[in-house]
């Protein structure tokens, strides 16, 4: 078999491929129409940042089996047309961990001796000793919000220092976080004034963005220190350079930005702050070891054995994806629904199928659930084949019960699961010709609603005007409802409305709406 070296990846890497009888050759900087030209006989090929992996060139590679991207993201690789044609995509999702791991403490421990400023001062050929005078982080508290990959080697790195751990994860078992050493506290603000230094390692979502502004600072122990190596918006710019100017923040060390590269920003004024441009992966160590592990991954994908980066499909039996495949992307949907309802953290989640889905393999269902659900949670990218092993390393109990009986709908499926504060269900069903997606049940409450991308509900006592003091703040802030469901256990007791947006609601929107009306909660959701 053949594969193609599109760009530079690790000699030890390039030496795995050959060792295992492929025939390996190396064309980089290859324009599209030259790859489309060569890539026929070519079984794998192997790309970093610099080649796109295009439609066109995929659709040219006759004989082509798996694209491996040495790296952590497939933004260069066009996945939809590999999956057309059954082509295995994959990536190293770990090769930079460690790295990244590394400049969090490094970051952490520079902040902490003002060791930057320092070497910007001596380059000036000063001697300003007692300028930066420093504090060590012995016996002081690191809180950790998000705890995978990273975190978790955070977590371990900090605990040699000799430092005390409090972390915030709704997805990590108590007992996985005792091995950690580390306190679980149920909620961001419950670490915020526990903490001497501050790490986050969460994903880039409508959650994450802008999670720490001055309400957040102000909950703060005065004179913290924060790190982030994660993903740039998670801090409030102006917010956090009014806090580092006041001594609220004593220090910040930021590798990540929202706009990259970064050359202007309020924050390159201060003194007190520590910058790097994005340098978490820029290892030598990291490059290698992403040549490595590539090599490994298509070694395994051409010897038809499992690929577990994948992050298109893995293969199920072609009769049984003729009666699930319908409900894959329902499934996922569920996942990404749940994992904005529950409150406080999942600990159990069940996937039951009812009607004639339950008379077949329905894995993959529940895969897609998982994925859906940790997809808004973890920074690091969760795929069809890599769920399970995110959910059993944050020690989340995943179960699938079956039910052949019949119901108002020829197939249903349900998500259920076990938080900290009150269990959550979800129910849908695909209904007519066209199998159109339809939210059935939620938290007891009968509904029929199409699904949107961005939805609302409100739980509340149920009286009259409830739908008019809705209606009326959102039309207030411009708000357009485009679909409108309620149901209710029974006349006078409680009601869920459920409403399809056209844009998400803030948090702000929900508490007038939830103090105006008197509600009792209240969600807003993004697909």
């Amino acid at each position: 078999m053949k594969v193609l070296i599109a760009d530079k990846i690790s000699d030890t890497g390039i030496e795995k491929l050959r060792e295992a009888g492929l025939e390996v050759d190396i064309k980089t900087g290859l324009a599209e129409a030259e790859l489309v030209a060569i890539i026929a006989p070519y079984d794998a090929l192997v790309v970093r940042s610099a080649t796109k992996a295009t439609r066109p060139i995929i659709e040219a590679a006759e004989n082509l089996k798996i694209i491996g991207r040495a790296g952590v993201g497939v933004d260069n690789v066009d996945v939809v047309a590999a999956t057309e044609r059954g082509v295995v995509v994959c990536n190293a999702p770990t090769s930079n961990i460690v790295s990244a791991a590394e400049q969090t403490i490094t970051l952490m421990l520079a902040s902490a001796r003002n060791t930057a400023q320092a070497n910007q001062s001596m380059h000036a050929c000063k001697w300003e000793r007692s300028k930066f005078t420093g504090t060590e982080v012995y016996e002081k508290t690191l809180g950790i919000v998000g705890l995978g990959r990273i975190g978790t080697l955070v977590a371990e790195r900090a605990r040699g220092l000799g430092m005390k751990l409090v972390g915030y994860d709704p997805y990590l078992s108590e007992e996985r976080a005792a091995a950690l050493g580390v306190e679980l506290v149920p909620s961001v603000d419950a670490l915020l004034p526990k903490a001497d230094f501050i790490t986050v390692h969460l994903p880039k979502t409508k959650e994450t963005i802008g999670m720490f502004g001055a309400e957040q600072f102000a909950k703060m122990k005065t004179g913290v220190r924060l790190i982030n190596t994660a993903r740039g918006g998670i801090y409030q710019e102006d917010a956090l350079v009014a806090a580092l100017k006041s001594g609220k923040v004593a220090s910040a060390a930021i590798d990540v930005f929202e706009v990259e590269p970064c050359t202007e920003s309020a924050l390159h004024q201060l003194e007190n702050v520590i910058l790097t441009p994005h340098l978490g992966a820029s290892t030598d160590e990291a490059q290698d070891r992403a040549g490595d592990q590539i090599a490994e991954l298509v070694i395994a994908g051409l010897n038809g054995d499992m690929v577990p980066t994948a992050v298109n499909i893995a293969p199920v039996a072609p009769d049984v994806m003729e009666k699930v495949g319908p409900y894959i992307a329902l499934a996922e949907s569920l996942g990404t629904a749940l994992a904005q309802f529950a409150t406080g953290g999942i600990t159990e989640v069940d996937v039951l199928t009812i009607g004639q889905l339950a008379d077949t393999d329905t894995r993959i269902l529940k895969t897609a659930v998982l994925k859906g659900l940790l997809g808004r949670v973890t920074d690091e990218p969760v795929n069809f084949v890599n769920a399970g092993y995110f959910a059993e390393q944050r020690g989340l109990k995943v179960t699938e019960t079956k039910r052949a009986e019949t119901h108002d709908y020829t197939n249903m499926l349900v998500v259920r699961a076990t938080t900290a504060s009150e269990p959550v269900e979800i129910a849908a069903a695909l209904i007519g010709k066209n199998n159109e997606p339809r939210l059935v049940s939620l938290f007891g409450y009968d509904l029929d609603m199409a699904p949107g991308e961005f939805m609302a509900f409100f739980r509340y006592p149920d009286r009259p005007g409830m739908i008019g003091k809705v209606g009326t703040i959102l039309g207030d802030e411009g708000i357009n409802i485009a679909s409108m469901q309620v149901g209710r256990t029974a006349a006078g007791g409680t009601a869920l409305m459920g409403l399809v947006v056209d844009t998400a609601l803030s948090e702000d929107v929900l508490a007038r709406i939830k103090a105006s009306a008197e509600m009792d909660d209240a969600w807003s959701i993004e697909l």
